[in-house]
């Protein structure tokens, strides 16, 4: 568990990375000052019991997390309980592998510790029902109508389906916790 520890302490904070972004810059910046506020999921992580950082694999060409990073930046900004960084998916191997998507290394990849740095969960690389579609019924499609049909489904839904899946992660991992651990988290770490 050594590993995620190091990576989320070499990981940078979501200003950072936006800062530093250079593929899709401008895309980047869009996406994270129109990101909504999903009060519902945002509201759940915020009353789940248990200190939590959010280590999320991510790179800034990927269009996935274009979509979905700013949205779980949102999302997690002003819980108490939460703290969340980026680092690029290739620079921790060891922790990139043990997350892979159908023997894939697809990202983002948003991996839920606890404060000790033990994993409690993970999300990625793309909402669930999006998935299944990519998946299912976009497969055969050409990469460029594919990721076209992927753009509209991000662009109605809105981060809302991001948000509500990385809400019931959180509120698992909470609910799984021993009793003595089940407090409230005071403070968020140190950037």
């Amino acid at each position: 568990m050594q590993s995620y520890e190091i990576a989320f302490q070499a990981a940078k904070p979501f200003d950072r990375f936006l800062d530093e972004a250079e593929a899709n810059r401008d895309l980047w910046h869009a996406v994270a000052r129109r990101a909504p506020l999903h009060e519902e999921p945002a509201r759940r992580i915020a009353e789940s019991p248990g200190c939590w950082r959010l280590l999320v694999l991510a790179d800034d060409w990927c269009g996935d997390a274009v979509n979905t990073v700013p949205v779980i930046e949102r999302l997690v900004r002003d819980a108490p309980n939460m703290e969340m960084r980026i680092v690029p998916r290739d620079h921790f191997p060891e922790v990139r592998d043990r997350h892979l998507t159908h023997g894939s290394r697809s990202i983002p990849m948003a991996i839920l510790l606890d404060e000790d740095g033990v994993p409690h969960g993970s999300w990625g690389p793309r909402p669930e029902v999006l998935q299944a579609r990519v998946m299912g019924e976009l497969s055969p499609l050409s990469k460029t109508d594919r990721y076209r049909e992927v753009r509209s489904w991000y662009a109605r839904d809105r981060g809302a389906s991001t948000a509500d899946e990385v809400a019931r992660m959180v509120e698992a991992a909470a609910h799984g916790l021993p009793e003595e651990a089940k407090v409230p988290c005071r403070r968020k770490s140190a950037a």
